[in-house]
């Protein structure tokens, strides 16, 4: 076989440029099925947007398997393999239950029983775990029900923790993205660097995720035209476990020939290369975190895991001062950050730049991450260079002396309507701040009056 990364290339364009075309007809067809949700109290959008992104989406998974099936360099995975075939029919099921929770919002419980049949469909059609590398130990081989039970507890974790990163716009699709980027690079070179076949699957399901999320982002970057909704949340968690399912289970650390000795040893020496193999969460870290710690919030203040509130990452960098745009490239920096710094680590763990450098973006990243806390005031000789924000606020030079005379809900005394000394108006009440994200900013929206969401924790759903 040749070098595919044409191939690869092809198949991805075509797969984001089907998603792309695909979109524009699904938002109309989502308004025309009524698939626009009123805004809850927990959204950060200001108008009601459809969803059901996840119907495109659907149509380029299908399109680039369609186009790798003909390619000369890759329609032997589909010949060796049943990996494709059963990452089809687990996408297919997985998008039809998010069809119907965009449209008619099912239960979180129902959701989740689809997601398990969805993973064990998988699992039946031959793409499980057979085995785990363990260092200090070798390959541990699986027995069936261990396999079974280990794919579908990862696909239902991968798939909620992109479930519950999609808050903003661009968020889930971007980090995604990244994600697949990251991993693409790792199975391209398992395949092609070290001749392992077995992760020739793997490398055209990372292709055809960066696709798919390469072509639905410019419909979904703020202002967002359409969601992506539960439809494209949970098919593209979907594609990204069955990428990680299918490199760890099915590639031999003995293949890799890069190391000598025992088994354990081998083992036990590979284990750079076998992190993002061992932990494929590491690619999905930021979604990951977000999931558990929103589990263990909900748990805490005796509530269900799957009630909805605002305490997600995204939800907290809005709090901190960040605006939407600037929180989402926070976001998209730390899940880089994460994914290529692993991948990173796994091929070149004996250079020590390569930690420098993590710490280092690391270091850089906590600044951005906490900049609004500090607002930096510039001394009194650069006033007039700097941007107005950074510049001192000089108070006025006398006081309103009346201004106790105000009553508690802002109106004045006695004297109030009354024109001031010599005819002058009365100086307007300064208007009170309203934090970003909250309900009530801007007035009424197109649905109407915003106030009936004031409390935040009275979210009906999961899903934003």
């Amino acid at each position: 076989m040749g070098q595919p990364v044409r191939d690869y290339l092809l198949t991805l364009c075509v797969t984001a440029a089907v998603t792309y075309l695909l979109t524009g007809p699904v938002r109309k067809f989502a308004i025309a099925v009524g698939a626009m949700p009123a805004i809850r109290a927990r959204d950060v959008h200001r108008e009601p947007t459809p969803r059901l992104g996840g119907i495109a989406m659907f149509g380029g998974l299908c399109a680039g398997l369609i186009v790798a099936d003909h390619l000369a360099n890759l329609d032997g995975v589909f010949d060796l393999s049943s990996e494709p075939r059963a990452l089809l029919s687990g996408a297919a099921l997985i998008w039809l239950i998010g069809v119907l929770d965009d449209k008619f919002e099912i239960d979180a419980l129902i959701k989740l029983g689809g997601q398990m049949i969805a993973a064990a469909v998988m699992v039946l059609q031959g793409l499980t775990i057979l085995w785990l590398p363990i260092p200090g130990v070798g390959t541990v081989a699986l027995t069936q029900w261990q396999g079974t039970l280990l794919t579908v507890a990862l696909v239902v974790i991968t798939i909620n923790a992109v479930n519950f990163v999609d808050g903003l716009d661009g968020l889930a699709a971007g980090m995604v993205l990244i994600a697949s980027a990251a991993f693409f690079l790792y199975t391209y070179r398992l395949w092609y660097g070290h001749a392992i076949e077995a992760a020739a699957p793997a490398t055209l399901f990372t292709a055809i995720l960066m696709g798919m999320c390469l072509g639905f982002l410019p419909h979904n970057m703020h202002p967002a035209r359409i969601f992506m909704g539960d439809s494209g949340s949970m098919l593209i968690g979907l594609v990204l476990a069955a990428g990680a399912i299918s490199v760890t289970g099915q590639v031999d650390p003995d293949t890799m020939k890069i190391f000598e000795g025992s088994e354990r040893q081998a083992t036990h020496a590979m284990l750079p290369v076998f992190i993002p193999l061992l932990l494929p969460l590491t690619i999905i870290a930021i979604p990951a975190a977000d999931l558990v710690l929103a589990i263990v919030r909900r748990t805490w203040n005796g509530q269900s895991p799957f009630a909805a509130d605002r305490g997600h990452l995204h939800h907290r960098l809005l709090e901190i001062g960040h605006s939407h745009s600037r929180s989402v490239l926070i976001m998209y920096f730390w899940s880089a950050l994460i994914a290529f710094g692993a991948v990173g680590y796994s091929v070149h763990s004996a250079s020590m730049w390569i930690v420098l450098v993590i710490v280092g973006l690391s270091a850089l990243g906590l600044i951005l991450l906490l900049m609004p806390r500090f607002t930096p005031r510039a001394p009194l000789w650069a006033q007039r260079v700097v941007p107005p924000r950074y510049r001192r606020r000089r108070r006025p030079a006398a006081e309103p002396e009346a201004a106790s005379a105000a009553g508690p809900e802002g109106q004045q005394g006695p004297l109030e309507g009354q024109m001031g000394q010599e005819g002058e108006e009365p100086e307007p009440a300064p208007r009170a701040r309203v934090a970003a994200g909250v309900s009530g900013v801007n007035g009424a929206t197109a649905i109407g009056p915003r106030s009936r969401f004031s409390d935040r924790r009275k979210a009906d759903s999961t899903r934003r």
